[in-house]
């Protein structure tokens, strides 16, 4: 079944190429069936890039899914321009009273600033809480995981030496339906400077550690109920996106790395070894199966508030 985007989104003629199934509004709205409802709260200032990456993904399943891409409003978009924004995406405001049955949040580069040094942070902590109590099952992405888990839980995040950029080999050690046909072990792109400890984690007893690397850490984690998904990494990343990161901080006059295990004989100037795109796709199609469409209530405005247990039952109003 495909995705439903508006007919004009950049990402439909891409997709369309690929011989991705994609329908506009109008056409889906004469099928005799419940679309599930997704939301993407798209913080990536690669907007377009980021957009058609996430309905490649969610593409690869047989359920119809009904996509709104939702902006913050506190922050002002350098790279995308202001017609795509306006005429694609809706704000917090448009949806805060509307129910879905998945969300996703993207990662951003705001990694080196602390969360409230954020211009959107006290947006972005409305919509987690509005997530908690209006979605079924939420996925955060990147640094979006790293936020999530210190506003949920007031876990902390802590900074590499030098970025972490590359392919890492993740090895399964808990049983999950999001992980669902994956081998023990599976690669994944990771680009970030910051990381959440692993024993942090393992203090929260609602969360689960599902896939780790020992070089990258803690790659996917979930709550016990599948309404809060945890992913480190970037399955959803293009065969040249690292390439594209690794060549932009090279302009930029940073000390870039060369992405590990990414290049052929970790050479910028071969082939770029595409590895992680099975185990890409499988998770989001695990996702949206096992953990939204055979859990969601088929009446939505029947989903329930997630509870959520921060700093081990002490009662804090946030992470702050």
């Amino acid at each position: 079944m495909p995705v439903i985007i508006p007919y004009d989104l950049p990402a439909k003629e891409i997709l369309t190429h690929e011989n991705i199934f994609v329908i506009n509004e109008t056409r889906a709205q004469t099928q005799d069936i419940r679309p599930l409802k997704l939301a993407i709260i798209n913080l990536m200032p690669t907007k377009i890039e980021t957009e058609t990456q996430l309905l490649r993904m969610l593409s690869n399943t047989a359920l119809q899914v009904n996509v709104d891409l939702i902006r913050t409003t506190s922050h002002q978009s350098k790279n995308t321009s202001k017609e795509h924004l306006e005429k694609f995406y809706k704000t917090f405001k448009d949806i805060k009273n509307t129910k879905y049955d998945a969300m996703i949040v993207t990662g951003a580069p705001v990694e080196k600033m602390h969360y409230t040094e954020v211009s959107y942070w006290k947006e972005l902590k409305e919509i987690m809480d509005y997530a908690r109590e209006n979605v079924y099952s939420t996925m955060f992405i990147c640094w979006a995981s790293q936020a999530a888990l210190y506003h949920y839980y007031g876990i902390g995040k802590y900074k590499f030496e030098n970025k972490l950029s590359g392919i890492f080999e993740n090895e399964l050690v808990g049983e999950s339906v999001l992980t669902r046909g994956f081998d023990k072990y599976f690669y994944a792109p990771q680009s970030r400077y910051t990381y959440c400890k692993e024993k942090d984690l393992k203090n929260i007893e609602d969360i689960e550690i599902i896939a780790k690397s020992d070089e990258a850490g803690v790659h996917i984690a979930t709550t016990k109920d599948n309404r809060l998904i945890f992913i480190s990494g970037h399955s959803e990343y293009d065969e040249d996106t690292l390439d594209k990161e690794y060549k932009r901080d090279l302009d930029q006059g940073l000390k870039a790395q060369i992405p590990k295990n990414y290049y052929r004989d970790n050479d910028p100037n071969k082939d770029i070894i595409v590895r992680w795109k099975a185990h890409g796709n499988l998770l989001f199609s695990n996702w949206l199966n096992y953990c939204v469409y055979q859990q969601t209530p088929y009446d939505i405005e029947k989903i329930t508030k997630k509870v959520v247990d921060k700093f081990e039952g002490r009662s804090l109003s946030d992470a702050t």
